[in-house]
């Protein structure tokens, strides 16, 4: 090798560094977190949209979405079964104002499915994923999201109703069949899960979502759960992560859930959004996740500060691929919480 040769690999050895070195080279290598933000229809989409701070979140999940027993999601211009504030389904034409809106704040906007409680307006989902109506609901999917302009969809069938349509064997092949007809598309297909024994989806279907919403709350509830301890902690949320790692779910795809909402215990009012908690309790809700005594009997409401939500998300910048947080109406006027997601996934 000659002098230039020599100077010239040298040289080229030293761009290399300085170019891995550099913050714009370690930018690119380091994605912007997943932050995905469920909105509630039943709570009024345009007054849950103007409590947010929209340049937080990365995904929205419009929620929820059910068919009618013929599995139809949308007949004569509405939605067959997602109400709005007023109990009214709602029109295609203002939910795809809504998500063009959403759009274009930078986000991805989905449609979320099924929910925690299924409306008396629905079909039945264990028919309609058996196999002889599969094709037709997954058909009914994708063109529901190519009527909003999705760019995909949210599967959250939960709790009994997960175990049985498991149990039949047909949550999977669901899974699998839309999962491919979204990935045609260029459209995402994510879920929220529990992490209870019957509350999990199946880990065959795990590699069929792009993204893994872990629902890390809701350990104890008002009619639920051993009174006396948190509703959804560090140590839950942790927890929650390290069982789904070894479920096979990627570190990228796996984002942890975290409440703006609490529960009150042994005489305190049950339900709690945040934004009314801080409202009610001023600073003595930002210093703990706990207003009252934490024991069995005694009178506490369980909530998470914004302390607790920064480490949370911290936790969650370490170990998977962002937060997600039901629902986001519930955070304060300043968007405390929010602002807690943003610190603590800055890892600063």
């Amino acid at each position: 090798m000659t002098t230039n040769e020599t100077f010239r690999f040298i040289a080229s050895i030293l761009i290399g560094f300085t170019l891995i070195l550099s913050p714009g080279f370690a930018a690119a290598k380091q994605p912007r977190p997943v932050v995905v933000g469920y909105l509630a229809a039943f709570k009024g989409l345009e007054m849950s949209i103007a409590r947010s701070d929209l340049s937080a979140f990365t995904h929205f999940n419009l929620s929820f979405a059910n068919p009618d027993a013929e599995g139809r999601f949308v007949r004569d211009g509405r939605m067959t079964c997602m109400s709005d504030e007023q109990g009214a389904n709602l029109s295609v034409e203002a939910l795809r104002a809504t998500v063009a809106m959403l759009q274009a704040s930078g986000a991805k906007v989905l449609i979320s499915t099924a929910g925690g409680v299924i409306p008396s307006c629905s079909g039945d989902w264990k028919v309609l994923l058996a196999p002889e109506r599969r094709a037709a609901t997954v058909a009914a999917l994708i063109e529901l999201a190519d009527t909003l302009a999705l760019d995909g969809i949210d599967i959250d069938i939960e709790g009994q109703l997960l175990t049985e349509i498991d149990r039949a064997g047909d949550y999977t092949p669901f899974i699998a069949a839309l999962s491919g007809a979204m990935k045609a598309r260029g459209k995402l297909l994510t879920c929220a899960t529990a992490s209870y024994e019957g509350g999990m989806i199946p880990v065959g279907s795990i590699r069929y979502f792009d993204l893994v919403n872990i629902m890390s709350y809701d350990a104890i509830g008002p009619s639920w759960g051993q009174a006396g301890t948190e509703h959804s902690s560090y140590a839950m949320a942790a927890r929650d992560l390290d069982l789904w790692l070894a479920r096979g779910v990627a570190p990228d795809r796996l984002v942890l859930g975290v409440p703006f909402y609490g529960y009150g215990f042994g005489g305190e009012k049950a339900n709690w959004s945040y934004r009314d908690l801080a409202a009610a309790h001023g600073i003595n809700a930002t210093k703990a996740d706990v207003i009252g005594e934490l024991c069995a009997g005694c009178r506490y409401i369980s909530y998470n500060s914004p302390a607790a939500i920064a480490n949370k998300s911290r936790l969650a910048a370490e170990k998977a691929g962002g937060v997600m947080v039901w629902e986001l109406s519930q955070d304060t006027p300043d968007h405390a919480l929010t602002t807690a997601i943003k610190e603590g996934l800055s890892r600063e």
